[in-house]
């Protein structure tokens, strides 16, 4: 799938980190590091700007890494970037840990997969069929 991309952040485009990797890293464009305190949340530039194909949608999500090892993570996640956005792409990131966290210029602060979906047409009914699961929920299916 081919997408247009304005890059007009100091690095590279993004890329995907192996063959099969799924989400492409997503870097800070800033020109300094910036401290993210316990609870605290910014919003990260990237410098990139894009136009999707008509059915498509680019979600971020955070890096495995930053949430293990740090508790950064993206804070509306997966964040949905629409095919007609056309501003620049930010990150809102939250830091859940205890200790600060130092962002530096180029660094990977999330990923973005892009996604086919579909739309949804409501059909309107008195009651819906009925399921073993019925309305059990949050956790139902996992305890006896």
């Amino acid at each position: 799938m081919e997408i247009k991309i304005v890059n007009k952040s100091a690095y590279p485009l993004p890329e995907y980190a192996t063959a099969l990797s799924a989400g492409l890293d997503l870097k800070a464009n800033i020109t300094e590091p910036v401290t993210l305190k316990p609870l605290e949340r910014v919003l990260v530039p990237t410098g990139l700007f894009i136009a999707l194909p008509e059915g498509t949608e680019a979600q971020v999500r955070p890096r495995s890494g930053l949430a293990a090892k740090h508790g950064i993570t993206v804070l509306n996640s997966p964040g949905t970037i629409d095919a007609d956005y056309r501003g620049e792409i930010k990150v809102i990131l939250v830091n859940l840990s205890n200790e600060p966290f130092v962002i530096n210029p180029g660094e990977r602060i999330a990923q973005m997969v892009v996604a086919r979906f579909e739309r949804a047409q409501w059909v309107e009914v008195q009651e819906l069929d009925s399921t073993e699961r019925g309305e059990g929920g949050f956790g139902s299916t996992g305890r006896k």
